[in-house]
């Protein structure tokens, strides 16, 4: 997930690629962009992929520039749709995210919006991290504006833990897309004359044909939990996420990246041997290989696992991504008690 837009330069039907590009081969476009196509310099790496699959080619898109948060900048969203104009392409398609991968950035949906509505482009909203988030009345501020895309991708068996794989392509559209896009009319499968209404066969609107039932997965977690209670597991993530900083912050060794937004707290564990002493040459190379080794000593032992990376000119820092609705102040506690034993020989 990333934090920019994806425009493209195909002729054709625009609608119709960018049901291709989300559906089919699920591109969720964040921060790629080079010739025709425009995302954010955070976006996820299946937006080249998918730009492969599609024969649009990896070099159809286009980089746009994201903040220090990892928000994408829709000003530089409007320069490249200039370029990109002016070098004799079409782009069609701007890929905003919500909740990015690593930093768990938010786009500005409104101002994105308003210059895909400016420019006449399919507005497509990667919220498969962070769509849950509408869902809870005190964060949903987060997507204001997503009600304008004209697709969104959203991944319940994320944040909301549902059975993987449970994902779902909303659509503005009203006229078939889907099926408009993959329908063969099969026969034999889809007969017309069935004495229940066939709109409800879903099968010739997607690219495979057998498939299993994920949405009985949301179905069934959501009759039993409710909205509230699945809001309530939204704001418990929130709230943990934000323990989990102010704890870092009473103890010595833990610097954060930066304040989160999200449930993704990234920082990094500043072991003993470092610890004031920010202005050596070597400081940040030395520090990035603080991870790599916490992250061995952890998983050989057992006892827990974090993840990892490096991100733009930032060496390798953790990222806790707190969501499991089993996590409990005591979990956060000992993962804090746990990285300073495993490091306090380093």
């Amino acid at each position: 997930m990333a934090d920019s837009e994806a425009l493209s330069s195909l002729a054709g039907d625009p609608m119709a690629v960018e049901a291709l590009l989300q559906a089919v081969f699920g591109i969720v476009v964040d921060e790629a962009i080079q010739k025709g196509t425009s995302a954010s310099e955070k976006c996820h790496y299946s937006i080249q992929k998918g730009a492969a699959f599609l024969g649009l080619g990896t070099d159809s898109v286009r980089v746009v520039k994201a903040d220090e948060r990892g928000r994408m900048v829709p000003e530089d969203l409007e320069r490249q749709i200039s370029m990109a104009e002016a070098e004799g392409a079409v782009p069609f398609l701007v890929s905003a995210t919500c909740g990015t991968t690593v930093l768990g950035a938010f786009d500005p949906l409104e101002a994105i919006a308003d210059v895909c509505q400016r420019h006449g482009l399919w507005l497509h909203v990667d919220a498969a991290w962070g769509g849950s988030v509408l869902l809870s009345q005190t964060h949903r501020h987060l997507l204001d504006g997503i009600q304008r895309a004209d697709s969104v991708a959203w991944n319940p068996h994320k944040l909301l833990a549902a059975g993987l794989q449970c994902s779902a392509l909303l659509l503005q559209d009203t006229s078939n897309l889907l099926k408009r896009c993959h329908g063969s009319q099969a026969s034999y499968l889809f007969q017309q004359d069935k004495f229940y209404d066939v709109e409800l066969d879903t099968g010739d609107k997607v690219v495979q044909c057998g498939r299993r039932v994920d949405c009985l997965k949301l179905w069934l977690m959501w009759k039993a939990q409710g909205s509230q209670g699945l809001e309530r597991r939204i704001d418990q993530a929130f709230a943990l996420a934000r323990y989990l900083v102010e704890e870092m912050k009473k103890r010595e060794g833990f610097e954060l990246v930066m304040e989160p937004e999200f449930v993704n707290v990234c920082f990094w564990f500043v072991p003993p041997s470092l610890r004031g002493k920010q202005d050596s040459p070597d400081y940040h190379k030395r520090l990035s290989t603080v991870a790599p080794v916490l992250k061995e000593r952890m998983v050989k032992e057992g006892s827990m696992m974090i993840g990892y990376q490096p991100h733009g000119t930032r060496g390798n820092f953790f990222r806790v991504v707190v969501a499991n609705p089993a996590l409990t102040r005591a979990d956060i506690d000992f993962l804090l008690n746990e990285l300073e034993r495993l490091g306090q020989d380093l």
